[in-house]
């Protein structure tokens, strides 16, 4: 069976689209976050995003059809926690990159197709490089954790909230963000010198 010149566009599309993906994910993403929760998600989203693009990209199809699928994709959700904001920025940049690598090549030149990806990529390491710095003068670590008194997570009690996370973890805590409260806990995000 011989393999058409459209599977190979499709073949070259992809690992250019999983490339970038990789850089962002596995370069950026990776070495500024600790958890490893999202990358199997930001990987299969922009995989899947991709061939959809590029499969109703290809086809003959009614819009209002199109934006359907779409608008069901929009309204899906996982029943699981919130995801952060920053979590679903890169979700969004993974679906984008996902989207234009699909069905860009076919309106726009390559070069500008290259040069797209090439400022989402830098942008995306700029932003992130910089929010890191900024968190202090010196790079701060940062960790997630539950915490299980309640009663110190009120705006009066955080002082005492903050030399207790002191004494149970042993970090130089600089500043902590609340997160999700629970019946017998809370997330609680912690910026520490490292």
């Amino acid at each position: 069976m011989e393999l058409s010149s459209d599977f190979y566009n499709l073949a070259f599309r992809f690992l250019f689209n999983i490339s970038v993906a990789y850089l962002i994910i596995m370069q950026i993403y990776k070495r500024f976050h600790d958890s490893n929760d999202f990358v199997f998600t930001y990987f299969m989203f922009n995989s899947l995003i991709f061939f959809f693009a590029y499969i109703l990209g290809n086809m003959d199809i009614n819009i209002g059809f199109a934006f359907g699928l779409f608008a069901v994709f929009a309204i899906l959700r996982y029943r699981t926690d919130p995801i952060p904001i920053k979590e679903m920025t890169y979700l969004f940049i993974v679906i984008t990159t996902g989207v234009i690598n699909a069905i860009g090549s076919n309106e726009v030149s390559q070069q500008e197709l290259i040069f797209a990806n090439f400022i989402i990529i830098i942008l995306t390491y700029i932003l992130e490089n910089q929010g890191k710095i900024q968190d202090s003068e010196k790079l701060l670590g940062r960790r997630t954790i539950e915490y299980d008194k309640l009663e110190n997570i009120k705006p009066e009690n955080h002082k005492d909230l903050l030399i207790d996370l002191e004494n149970r973890t042993g970090l130089s805590i600089q500043r902590f963000e609340i997160g999700r409260i629970f019946l017998d806990r809370v997330n609680i995000k912690i910026f520490y010198e490292e």
